[in-house]
């Protein structure tokens, strides 16, 4: 004997929406209201992160819950953030009004029906002062140096417009201070496996009176650090076998004339260089070796933080996609 049991609708996703905020009272305001009248069920958190100005009043006046962070930059604002905030999908957005608070529901669609863990807003601008053209080549250029590592799945590395599942924001560990925060987000990832997807959205100016914080050059460089160190982190052997084999054919560079007089001659002449090749060559066989000790680490901490994120439920998919619920009675 059996019967059909329909289970009870599942609740509705809680949405947070999370806008880190450093002197932004000219356009915060249009902002929250953009998202609260775009995502009405979301509730809209804005961080202040050491403002001068009066960038939390207008926040608060527009319908937003405002919270702080005094550690300045934007991943300082990031982490504690997420460490707060408890929902079921994150939509992160900057707080300069140049990003189109329309298209987050559909990124939110996009992330339930796919199952995904993060979906990147892949700006698109015909504004000359809203992406710049050093803007763009630097974003290119950083995002391939991370696809060529890590793998290209990403196709704007420095999008401050995402929508994230809880599992991907609770086991992210939110390491960076400032900007490099975007490019944590894409290795986490990537590094993880995790499914991700991207969607067009325009990309505007700011609104008149509203100073970018981005500095192209010192934020540019302190990015590719960034990637540098998690290359480093996260691929030990690639990175220190590189260093290895530099290491190894300067080691040759000094040892080939050497070798060459004492095939002439019979002797070396010049011991300090054969000495020298020597010296880089057991170097080499050193970074070789700790770099195969730290991929073993890594690994490890690879399948400790995958463990991590698949202790957290996935996103909730949409009503049109549960199953139906069927028990039998005997």
């Amino acid at each position: 004997m059996s019967r059909d049991a329909t289970l009870p609708a599942a609740p509705a996703p809680r949405i947070a929406v999370l806008v880190p905020c450093h002197n932004e009272a000219v356009a915060i305001g249009g902002v929250v209201a953009g998202f609260r009248r775009t995502l009405p069920q979301a509730c809209v958190y804005v961080y202040d992160n050491n403002s001068s100005d009066a960038t939390r009043e207008v926040a608060r006046a527009a319908g937003a819950q405002v919270g702080s962070e005094t550690l300045q930059g934007k991943g300082h604002v990031v982490r504690r953030m997420f460490a707060d905030i408890e929902a079921d999908i994150y939509v992160l957005v900057d707080g300069d009004g140049t990003y189109d608070p329309t298209a987050a529901p559909a990124m939110i669609r996009l992330l339930r029906e796919r199952q995904l863990d993060m979906v990147t807003g892949l700006r698109v601008s015909h504004e000359t002062a809203a992406y710049r053209p050093g803007h763009q080549l630097g974003n290119r250029l950083l995002t391939g140096l991370v696809g060529l590592v890590f793998g290209r799945r990403v196709s704007d590395m420095l999008s401050g417009y995402r929508v994230f599942s809880r599992r991907f924001v609770k086991s992210f560990p939110a390491l960076a201070t400032g900007f490099e925060t975007e490019t944590e987000f894409t290795v986490h990832a990537l590094e993880l496996r995790m499914p991700v997807g991207e969607m067009v959205t325009a990309y505007a100016a700011r609104p008149a009176g509203s100073a970018s914080k981005l500095r192209t050059l010192r934020d540019g460089w302190r990015i590719l650090g960034t990637i540098l160190g998690l290359l480093q982190r996260e691929r030990p052997l690639p990175f220190f076998g590189g260093l290895g084999g530099l290491l190894f054919l300067a080691s040759l560079g000094f040892f080939l004339p050497v070798f060459s007089t004492y095939l002439e001659s019979g002797l070396v002449p010049r011991l300090p260089t054969f000495l020298a090749s020597v010296a880089f060559l057991l170097l080499s066989f050193l970074f070789l070796a700790v770099g195969l000790v730290l991929e073993t680490v890594t690994r490890g901490r690879q399948e400790a933080k995958r463990i991590a994120y698949l202790a957290i439920p996935a996103p909730p998919a949409p009503e049109s996609m549960a199953p139906a619920a069927t028990s039998a009675l005997q």
